[in-house]
């Protein structure tokens, strides 16, 4: 018996486009598209991907209701066995719609379901509800990821026992499982505290969780005076990118003068992000970092200057160390030039 699976993907897996075709509609196609090769490769007849869907990480986002209707019709009248979704690897708008189509499918239909992503990608918020395999953060990992997520799609689909997180390679999500190891707890510890103390790697039996927070500083007095500085996550750069940020896991940023500049024009500016629609902002710089606003605050008295130097990186697929060392390096670079206030823009 072969097993009948359902495959989700987005339209840059499907070879379709970039974020430039991020926009197009759910469709259904026959049999195996991109990265379906991989997984019925490993499965070895045991079972097959019989249809694919296919979206727009953009349309999905934008068309959520509609989409999942859809889908589901779709996965309805096609009664698989399974549903699978993805990797999204670190692709934020492409591991939300894998998590919430998976959820309506597992909830709406009761088919079993498995994706999998890096544990940083929005998606993951949903770790509780669907199973998810944790990957690396871009595509280069596609090949440990697709065999790990075939591996236990396949348990499921035989209505095997899941393991524990740790023995299957899907993110925990709160449920705790049983099952026998080698040492006994004290044995484990001992081990654990040795290896700490020496300065060599261990993995905790109990991870706590790590909360992020950072006190807001005090509001500034009087804005009339204060120097304000722009930075931004959202890629715009001098045209040509000249310090060659990359599109999507950025490691590093950039730092540009625009002294004198009174609007970012098409013509000197553009965005470097990989993970929107790059045509308005190239069209007009302003709308992701607002230099024309603040220059007409600073004539009108509002605000007391801009800064010389704006902060520029891609937040695309960006780990969260890699955002934090960019930060701090360049809030020192900030705070020696005297400046009062950041504002900092997104995509």
């Amino acid at each position: 018996m072969s097993y009948k699976v359902v495959h989700y993907i987005n339209q840059f897996f499907a070879n379709i486009g970039g974020e430039e075709m991020a926009h197009v509609a759910p469709e259904l196609r026959e049999g195996i598209v991109g990265p379906g090769l991989a997984f019925n490769q490993a499965w070895k007849g045991e079972a097959e991907i019989v249809k694919t869907v296919v979206c727009g990480d953009s349309y999905f986002a934008e068309h959520e209701a509609d989409a999942k209707a859809q889908i589901l019709d779709w996965v309805k009248a096609e009664k698989p066995d399974f549903f699978l979704a993805g990797p999204a690897f670190n692709a934020g708008r492409y591991g939300y719609a894998c998590a919430t189509i998976c959820a309506a499918v597992q909830d709406e239909l009761g088919i079993p379901v498995l994706t999998g992503m890096y544990e940083e990608n929005p998606g993951a918020d949903l770790k509780n509800k669907v199973l998810m395999v944790a990957t690396a953060n871009s595509a280069a990992g596609m090949r440990k990821a697709a065999p790990a997520m075939a591996k236990l799609a396949l348990k499921m689909m035989k209505g095997e026992k899941i393991g524990a997180s740790c023995e299957e390679g899907y993110m925990p999500n709160g449920i705790r499982k049983n099952f026998f190891e080698k040492k006994v707890g004290a044995e484990r510890a001992v081990d654990m505290l040795v290896a700490k103390l020496n300065g060599k790697p261990f993995t905790t039996e109990y991870p706590m969780p790590s909360f992020d927070r950072v006190a807001p500083n005090p509001a500034v007095k009087d804005l009339s005076k204060a120097t304000i500085a722009l930075c931004t996550s959202g890629g715009i750069v001098p045209k040509g990118n000249p310090d060659h940020i990359e599109s999507s896991s950025a490691s590093h940023y950039g730092e540009y003068n625009i002294a004198g500049v009174e609007a970012l024009t098409s013509e000197g500016y553009e965005t470097a992000h990989g993970g929107y629609d790059p045509v308005y902002a190239n069209a007009d710089p302003n709308r992701v970092l607002p230099v024309d606003v603040l220059r007409d605050m600073e004539r009108e008295g509002k605000i007391g200057k801009l800064h010389d130097f704006f902060y520029t990186t891609v937040g695309n697929g960006t780990s969260v160390a890699n955002a934090k060392s960019f930060a701090a390096e360049y809030a020192q670079k900030l705070l020696q030039a005297g400046v009062h206030a950041v504002i900092m823009t997104s995509t």
